[in-house]
């Protein structure tokens, strides 16, 4: 039998290895390709906690980040905190173990995230603060999307500061009402919930042009938690207290005897709940100036009705902006540390035919 030359053997393995690293790289080539179709494909998933449900402002806010997502082809992995943080944490881990593409919440106080943050960052998923801020590590989350609160608060001192001192005009140049100056203007302020950043910022920017203003005095600062019974809840100890005390006056609210000129409310629930104690009691707070924050539907009428006069909108429609930075953060692309939502003032002295609906 021939031998066969040694040449044609290593001629006929060097084919054969050729041949199979062909089909590899085609093989290789084809998944390749599909992997990309398919990622191409595939809906991007982002984990969202939001704090609760605790007004019309809140449940906006969460319907315009499902609209925005629908809308954008994003899928939603929801978890409601009912205002605890425990329940966000136990949302965030939950989140890094479905391996979302994106991680998004609402902080119902500063304190405390630095841990599950980390462990987000050490699975690779990028985290979105929503509406509020934190005390953190800022390389532990992308970044923020919601409102100035220290420019809502200034907002909302502004006016109350033009509301006792001057005339003050609308659009159209009509002068607006005014309240003679006082050597003291006693100022009720309902803050929202305890350590939350909102809360610090809109009590900050009120007192940053207070501090230039001696006359006004906060004479009493009163956790109303963000809500309608607690606002509620508020006004009637007010009440009962001046009752006992045998100083009850149905001219306005007094606290420790003294008539409150002014009530600067954190939110529309709360101010709603004064609202409606204050008519039960059929108190008159013609005197007195009351600004509230967020700008539902509800607060809109009270103010067409002369019951506020001073409404700082807080936008709760945060939804198309954050789609858009989770989409850039998916893509590996860099977004803003903070984003600030448009937001507007409404005033007793505007042309309310303007007006359009809230929608919440």
């Amino acid at each position: 039998m021939k031998r066969i030359p040694k040449k044609i053997i290593i001629i006929f393995i060097t084919a054969a290895v050729l041949l199979a690293a062909s089909r590899l790289f085609f093989l290789k080539k084809t998944f390749s390709l599909k992997s990309k179709e398919s990622s191409k494909n595939e809906k991007l998933i982002l984990g969202f906690s939001q704090i609760g449900s605790e007004s019309a402002w809140r449940s906006r806010n969460t319907e315009s980040i499902f609209e925005a997502a629908e809308k954008n082809g994003i899928q939603i992995i929801f978890k409601d905190a009912q205002q605890k943080q425990e329940n966000q944490l136990k949302a965030i881990r939950s989140f890094i173990v479905c391996q979302v593409d994106v991680i998004a919440f609402v902080p119902i106080i500063e304190d405390g995230w630095d841990n599950v943050l980390q462990e987000a960052k050490d699975a690779g998923i990028p985290v979105i603060l929503v509406d509020r801020q934190i005390k953190s590590d800022p390389s532990l989350y992308a970044g923020f999307i919601g409102e100035n609160g220290i420019e809502e608060g200034k907002k909302a001192a502004e006016f109350l500061c033009r509301k006792f001192s001057k005339p003050h005009y609308d659009n159209s140049g009509r002068t607006g009402s005014k309240i003679t100056p006082k050597k003291e203007i006693n100022i009720l302020e309902l803050s929202g919930t305890h350590h939350s950043s909102v809360v610090i910022e809109r009590a900050e920017g009120f007192r940053n042009v207070m501090k230039n203003n001696p006359e006004f005095k906060i004479t009493a600062t009163i956790d109303g938690d963000f809500l309608r019974s607690r606002g509620a809840e508020i006004t009637e100890n007010l009440i009962r207290t001046s009752v006992l005390n045998g100083q009850f006056r149905t001219d306005g609210l007094y606290y420790n005897n003294k008539k409150i000129d002014a009530i600067y409310s954190h939110n529309d629930s709360m101010t709603l709940g004064l609202l409606e104690t204050i008519g039960a009691y059929g108190i008159n707070t013609e005197s007195t100036v009351i600004i509230s924050v967020d700008a539902e539907q509800k607060s809109i009428d009270a103010l067409k009705e002369g019951r506020l006069n001073c409404v700082v909108e807080c936008n709760p429609n945060l939804g198309p902006i954050l789609m858009e930075l989770v989409k850039q953060i998916a893509e590996q692309k860099k977004i803003p540390r903070t984003t600030y939502i448009e937001e507007t003032v409404f005033t007793e002295d505007d042309d309310f035919s303007k007006y359009t609906p809230r929608g919440y």
